[in-house]
């Protein structure tokens, strides 16, 4: 199997390599990595290709994936909710246009550039009768079914945009690339520095170590049939609404 890691340096792209690697040992995996190095024990494993890219760059990944030949699972781990001096507003009175610049940047850009430099990848693949994967995670919040108690506009709304883009897709490439299943993931709250200031109303069995939520998701998309493309799931493998 040939997997490809975007943000495969954070608490859940980590996690996701690692569980990989111990439950696939077939696995061969391109990962990316911005800001923060890897670990030592990542960069030196010779079943892992490093590649530092910035996934708001078109060039960046389009210099990556073009040397990626094929590839069966992408799943992209990037994601923002705050940074050092903004976190998710509580009131429409705190919205910040450059913060929700940000959101949307992160949260849904990177998804569209992978998508769009993968494609030749795929169509290379196409009469190849195993399913290829391509999927995000997403956050339910971004369900607007599913919201009931409002706020977090910045977040909630670049996490709506990706999971449109994600069901845009999945109507396209079901006709053009059959045999790939575009996913939306909800890993529930997984204990990272993406949820750290928000973890002390948690309950203590909602709040899931990196390795756990990577083990749900995993068994999820090894789950998914083509036909099943344009979905969201929860970590739990129940269906979220849009």
């Amino acid at each position: 199997m040939i997997a490809v890691i975007a943000a495969g340096n954070g608490g859940i792209g980590q996690a996701f390599i690692e569980r990989m690697l111990a439950s696939k040992p077939d696995t061969i995996i391109h990962a990316s990595y911005h800001h923060s190095i890897p670990t030592q024990t990542l960069l030196d494993n010779p079943r892992i290709s490093w590649t530092k890219a910035d996934l708001t760059s078109e060039s960046d990944i389009k210099m990556w994936l073009g040397g990626i030949e094929s590839l069966d699972w992408l799943v992209n781990c990037a994601g923002m909710l705050h940074n050092a001096d903004k976190g998710p507003e509580k009131t429409i009175r705190e919205f910040d246009a450059d913060f929700f610049y940000h959101n949307i940047q992160v949260n849904c850009l990177p998804t569209l550039l992978l998508a769009k430099h993968a494609t030749a990848i795929y169509r290379r693949q196409k009469s190849e009768a195993s399913v290829k994967i391509f999927a995000t995670v997403s956050a339910k919040v971004g369900s607007i079914e599913d919201n009931r108690l409002g706020g977090w506009y910045s977040y909630r709304a670049s996490k709506s945009a990706l999971n449109m883009s994600l069901k845009n897709l999945s109507i396209e490439w079901q006709r053009q690339l059959p045999n790939v299943c575009v996913a939306s993931l909800h890993p529930g709250t997984t204990d990272t520095q993406l949820s750290k200031p928000f973890q002390k109303n948690v309950a203590a069995n909602a709040l899931f170590s990196s390795n756990y939520t990577a083990d749900k998701l995993i068994d999820i998309i090894g789950s998914l049939s083509a036909e099943q493309t344009g979905r969201f799931w929860s970590w739990d493998g129940s269906e979220l609404p849009w």
